[in-house]
C-alpha cells in the first residue's frame, strides 16, 4: 500500500525523473567525450547538468503546477530548492576547489612518493550554468509529468 502510494505520487515521480534524466545526460556526455563507460556517473555528484537542481526543481515545479504557485507547500519547496542550488554552486563548489588545491599540494608538489592518502574528490559542486541547466531540466520534467 505504501509503495503504491509512493509510485503514484506525481511530486516524487517528477523529482526522481528529473534526477535520473540529469544523471543520464552526464553519463552520455562522458561516454561521447571519453568513449568509455563509467557506470559510477549514475550516482556521482558534480558535472553538467546539476542533478541536485533538477531533483529539487522537479519537485517544486510539480507542486507549483498541480497545487498552485501560491500554495504554502510550494513556497516551502521553493525555499528548499534555492538552498540546495545555492549550496551546490557555492559551498560544495568551494569545497571542490579546496580539494583540488590540496590534491596538488599533496600529490603533485610533494617529493614523498610513499603517500598512502587517497586523492580528495574534486568534482563535488557545480558552476552557476550547471545549476541553471539542472533547474531548467527539472522545470521541464515537472511540466511534462503534471500535464
Amino acid at each position: 500500500m505504501i509503495l503504491n502510494e509512493l509510485l503514484s505520487n506525481i511530486y516524487l515521480i517528477s523529482a526522481l525523473i528529473g534526477w535520473f534524466v540529469a544523471q543520464l545526460i552526464k553519463f552520455t556526455i562522458y561516454l561521447i567525450k571519453h568513449r568509455s563507460l563509467d557506470l559510477k556517473l549514475f550516482v556521482a555528484s558534480g558535472g553538467m547538468p546539476s542533478s541536485h537542481s533538477s531533483f529539487v526543481v522537479g519537485l517544486t515545479g510539480a507542486l507549483g503546477f498541480d497545487l498552485g504557485w501560491g500554495a504554502p507547500i510550494t513556497a516551502l519547496s521553493i525555499v528548499f530548492a534555492l538552498v540546495v542550488m545555492y549550496d551546490a554552486a557555492g559551498v560544495r563548489r568551494a569545497a571542490g576547489k579546496q580539494a583540488e588545491i590540496l590534491n596538488k599540494l599533496i600529490f603533485e608538489d610533494n617529493t614523498d612518493k610513499n603517500l598512502t592518502e587517497q586523492r580528495l574528490k574534486e568534482l563535488i559542486g557545480h558552476t552557476p550554468v550547471e545549476v541553471l541547466a539542472g533547474a531548467i531540466l527539472g522545470f521541464l520534467v515537472a511540466y511534462l509529468v503534471v500535464f
